[in-house]
């Protein structure tokens, strides 16, 4: 006779205070969207003024590992999230070990910040990936190449986004420069996949159990960065009902709590592989503020304070394109466009590459796709 399941939590009445561990983009999009629903939130992040504390409650301004201000933010907050995956997953033990209510847990946010560990755990949930080996050393990159077909891609196995930290190997000549250009650090050698375009699934899942799933966005990258995501994406019906399978095993198998972002590779006829997940609110999903009833920041704020999850269905077709570095000038054109919608980060300085707003070109879901 099978054990009873663990009661889950109940839910966060409003007026109750959700604590956001990172303070940029993602934090602030969370903290408007926790404010509509009656939330008050914390935010903890090592820069003053951020983006994220602006539009918050407070802000406690300290190192993510600062084991006193880990101990106040515990205190304050009634539930604990994360806006980006490279927050020191001890830290997120720490808040749990200590009674506070975490969520995504700290195992998916371990999985995510390891390259090895999450192509580990996704092909054992039944997602496949491209085939890869661990490097630790250039000796080890070298016989990795003997096994891996090139062209390769060498990944850090830890940090490195939007293109930062990997490195493509054309030639096992090139090993040594390839080495030394990720900085000699541990890293994964992933074979090239074939892919047809790149494909995300946004999901989300509640303490109970229940899940919910959004419709595909198809994306587009310029410089190893996310340029435009349009969704939902044109796919046929059994590779809309392979990405969901997927997207349910992975929650599922991490126990998750909360809003996941799984990127995938359409290599043709229905075949799928995963690129990776995101264990959060995840930038090729806000195409949802503009084109879904429940976007993707409340639907996580929704589940992690015990909410019912609200629906993924479209009402609208949506394009959604980052602004990045001097694109913001465009800010006043852009806002003065009767189908666009602009969101602005609230950021200082324009540095290049640097993600400074998007803008999604809504369109009625009755019309040609875009």
């Amino acid at each position: 006779m099978s054990a009873d399941p663990a009661p889950h939590p109940s839910a966060l009445p409003p007026g109750s205070t959700v604590g956001i561990l990172g303070g940029g983009q993602l934090g602030r999009m969370l903290s408007q969207a926790a404010s509509r629903l009656g939330f008050d939130v914390v935010i903890l992040d090592p820069e003053e003024n951020s983006p994220a504390g602006r539009v918050s409650r407070g802000q406690i301004v300290a190192a993510y590992d600062d084991p006193t201000a880990l101990t106040v933010f515990g205190r304050v907050c009634d539930v604990v999230t994360f806006e980006f995956e490279n927050v020191p997953a001890r830290s997120v033990e720490l808040l749990a070990e200590a009674g506070a209510r975490v969520a995504p847990g700290p195992r998916a946010l371990a999985v995510a910040q390891d390259r090895i560990l999450e192509k580990t755990f996704l092909n054992e949930t039944g997602a496949p990936t491209v085939e890869f080996a661990m490097v630790d050393d250039l000796a080890s990159l070298e016989t990795a190449l003997k096994v891996i077909p090139l062209p390769a891609l060498l990944k850090t196995r830890r940090e490195g986004y939007d293109g930062k930290g990997q490195v493509w190997i054309k030639s096992a000549k090139q090993a040594a420069a390839a080495w030394v250009s990720i900085g000699e650090r541990p890293a994964v050698l992933e074979a090239r996949a074939l892919f047809v375009r790149e494909l995300s699934i946004i999901c989300a899942r509640g303490w109970d159990g229940k899940t919910a799933v959004y419709p595909l966005g198809w994306n587009t990258h310029k410089g190893g960065v996310l340029k435009t995501t349009v969704a939902p994406a044109e796919v046929d019906s059994k590779t809309e009902r392979r990405a969901r399978a997927i997207a349910r095993a992975v929650l599922e198998q991490l126990d998750y709590v909360g809003v996941l972002g799984i990127e995938l590779f359409d290599l043709g006829e229905s075949r799928l592989l995963v690129n990776e997940i995101a264990p959060r609110v995840h930038n090729t999903g806000h195409w949802t503020q503009d084109g879904c009833v429940c976007d993707q920041f409340e639907q996580h704020i929704r589940a992690i304070t015990g909410w019912p999850l609200g629906p993924t269905a479209a009402h609208a077709h949506v394009e959604m394109t980052n602004l990045l570095g001097e694109d913001i000038e465009q800010w006043e054109k852009l806002a003065g466009k009767s189908d666009m919608r602009l969101h602005l980060y609230g950021k200082g300085e324009a540095r290049p590459g640097r993600k400074m707003a998007h803008v999604n070109r809504v369109r009625p879901l009755q019309a040609p796709p875009i």
